[in-house]
């Protein structure tokens, strides 16, 4: 039998997936009031998670860009 992979343990793109079906899931609203808070509180997870891959993979591009004696900082992207 196959268990679930731990959130920490999965990559972005994993946990990414993972939180797709989720929310897709929820969407549905096809599931029972327990499992819903269950898959809610999953979904908390995985996007903490991913939020801490983004934040991680930003610092090591300024860290990339300082050891280059380019510009630190990131700009936001127009609009968003």
């Amino acid at each position: 039998m196959m268990t679930e992979k731990a959130v920490s343990e999965m990559s972005f793109e994993e946990a990414m997936a993972a939180l797709e079906q989720v929310v897709t899931q929820l969407e549905r609203g096809e599931v029972a009031l327990e499992q819903s808070i269950a898959l809610y509180e999953k979904g908390a997870a995985l996007k903490a998670h991913c939020a801490a891959k983004l934040k991680a993979a930003e610092e090591k591009v300024e860290l990339i860009r300082q050891q280059e004696g380019r510009a630190v900082g990131t700009t936001p992207v127009e609009g968003l």
